[in-house]
């Protein structure tokens, strides 16, 4: 049989090829959980005759001395033209699906473990768990991978535990590793660990920046996210016509994910004219509305908690502020609530953020928040999982898709290739046609926040 390693015939025989698979392949699946988490039940695939005889040939030693693998010469099939970051839509499968030629091309037959996927926490974002692990659970499925074949975990927010969750997906096989680091030192460890046993990395998300070694980045344009948030903030002051505006800056954790110092640089050149994750001298002048930037920190680790402590700190050392930019709606939210404490009123103080969180789109049908930007899950996981088929498959990455690089903030001169994405800005005027509309957040659960008179104002159906 073309493809298959040459099976040995008689009882004996076949009992001793059934306890081996058995007990050298059950383990592994097992250890895999490629399915958990996916928005729609999958059956389990069996192993093919082609994958039993290559796993015994591997694994067992075969009793013959003559085998064939036409999928070790067979030729690659070219990158689907009809994939590109355009074609990416809510329905995984009508894009996902054209990856299949090569999704079997590049896993030869194997029932094992080929691609890794280790998500940061549960705790910095709800996306991880809500979003990232059952979009990219569909997008491997519907691009031809079984269960067996990829496997998605999350390291609970413990830096040791990633390092061990990357560890135990090479030494079962991984040849990809995708990974959002929960920091840079734990990233760059991974990395290393990945160089050592000659795996690709992929950071999704987060980038991490090895000093040597190429990894590859898939996320959306950080910066574009911050001037999208800056430029909302400006609009916001002018529609909600904030007099004197007298702005806090609440950035993210800095300190854990480069993404935080990219989101600040674009918000800081958009309002205060300074591409830098601070700026420099206080007070500063805004580029547009009036407005003075009188204090600025970072929430460590994106806490909400500590984010919400060091915000009601500045404002009850000055009770001028009234506007601020926040890094993520986590961020806005933790200050929303240290100013309904103090009485503020909706639709007075302006706040911004990014994740299109559900609490934020209730947000900002009460007024309490300018906007969100938006991140299309569905996107970064569809484009994460083509470029972990493409490099797996080992064939070049089409410019379209590969399509411009990340710099490490601390150096210049160390940058990566990267798949970048475009984000959007979400108001109540766009928040039906975007948010809704792909099911990211239904009506029904903004509603339940914001109410219904609200949302018949404002379209959300």
């Amino acid at each position: 049989m073309a493809g298959a390693a040459s099976v040995p015939h008689g009882a004996g025989v076949a009992n001793e090829i059934v306890r081996c698979v058995e007990g050298k392949t059950q383990m592994r699946m097992d250890q895999t959980t490629g399915g958990q988490g996916s928005h729609k039940l999958r059956k389990m695939t069996g192993f093919s005759l082609v994958a039993v005889g290559a796993m015994v040939a591997a694994a067992c030693g075969s009793t013959s001395s003559t085998s064939s693998s036409s999928s070790s010469t067979a030729v690659a099939p070219t990158f689907p033209s009809a994939v590109t970051l355009t074609s990416l839509t809510p329905d995984l499968e009508s894009t996902m699906s054209l990856l299949k030629p090569l999704a079997t091309y590049a896993t030869k037959g194997a029932s094992s473990l080929l691609i890794g996927v280790i998500l940061p926490d549960t705790t910095s974002s709800v996306r991880w768990v809500q979003y990232d692990q059952p979009y990219l659970t569909d997008a491997f499925a519907d691009a031809g991978f079984t269960s067996a074949e990829f496997n998605i975990q999350n390291a609970q927010g413990s830096d040791p535990t990633q390092i061990d969750d990357a560890t135990a997906d090479i030494n079962l096989g991984a040849k990809v590793l995708l990974v959002c680091p929960l920091d840079g030192p734990t990233g760059v460890a991974i990395a290393a660990l990945a160089q050592a046993h000659n795996v690709t990395l992929i950071d999704y998300d987060r980038a991490i920046f090895p000093a040597t070694g190429k990894t590859y980045y898939v996320s959306f344009n950080n910066e574009t996210v911050g001037m999208d948030i800056g430029n909302g903030f400006l609009s916001c002051l002018t529609s909600e016509n904030v007099s004197n505006p007298t702005v806090f800056e609440l950035n993210g954790g800095e300190d854990t994910d480069p993404n935080a110092i990219s989101f600040a640089d674009g918000y800081n050149k958009v309002v205060w004219g300074t591409e830098s994750k601070t700026v420099a001298t206080l007070p500063a002048k805004s580029t547009a509305g009036g407005a003075t930037l009188v204090g600025q920190n970072f929430a460590p680790g994106w806490s909400n908690t500590q984010g919400g402590t060091i915000f009601q700190e500045a404002y009850t050392a000055n009770k001028a502020i009234n506007a601020s930019i926040e890094a993520n709606d986590g961020l806005a939210s933790a200050v929303i609530t240290d100013l309904q404490t103090d009485g503020v009123k909706a639709g007075t103080f302006p706040t911004t953020g990014q994740d299109a969180t559900v609490q934020g789109m209730a947000y900002i049908l009460e007024g309490w928040q300018c906007g969100s930007v938006y991140k299309p899950i569905y996107l970064e996981a569809q484009d994460a999982v083509i470029m972990a088929t493409a490099l797996l498959a080992k064939i070049t990455i089409p410019t379209d898709i590969l399509n411009g690089t990340t710099v490490d903030p601390a150096s210049s001169s160390i940058t990566e290739p990267a798949s970048l994405l475009s984000p959007v800005w979400v108001t109540k005027a766009n928040m039906e046609a975007t948010v809704v509309k792909d099911q990211f957040d239904t009506a029904s659960a903004i509603c339940a926040i914001a109410g219904a008179a609200l949302c018949t104002t404002d379209g959300i159906s």
